[in-house]
């Protein structure tokens, strides 16, 4: 689903958490990281620009018009900005912790919506913890 819009808000707050994302992407490279990480950080991006269609589109229609799938990518973009990108100041996180916080935020979709990430991968970290 992708929505036209001109708000440059929603724009400048994709922009503003690109960094972020790519901090991840970097960190990948054998002996730096685990080997899911390009799949995961690769799943992010996607579901954070589609969390961030869906926003656009409930500013448009509003929330009861969203279907269960919309608001699982609500879910997710609420979460992922107040957990994984506003880490605090004096928090700190290895990649390994980063990979796991993804995770837990990966589950908050049903298996078959990780369509960026491999069945390999799925089966080794999808279910390692079932709460988000």
């Amino acid at each position: 689903r992708h929505l036209s819009y001109s708000d440059t808000s929603i724009i400048s707050e994709v922009h503003n958490c690109l960094p972020i994302l790519d901090l991840l992407q970097s960190a990948i490279g054998e002996g730096m990281t685990r080997r899911d990480h390009s799949d995961v950080s690769n799943q992010l991006y996607a579901n954070y620009a589609i969390g961030k269609d869906v926003q656009a589109m409930k500013a448009v229609v509003g929330e009861e018009a969203l279907s269960s799938e919309d608001l699982l990518y609500l879910e997710f973009l609420d979460k992922f900005e107040r957990k994984f990108v506003a880490q605090g100041a004096y928090d700190t996180r290895n990649i390994f912790q980063s990979l796991d916080l993804a995770w837990t935020l990966l589950r908050i979709f049903p298996r078959e919506l990780l369509h960026r990430i491999p069945a390999k991968t799925l089966d080794q970290f999808y279910s390692r913890d079932a709460s988000h």
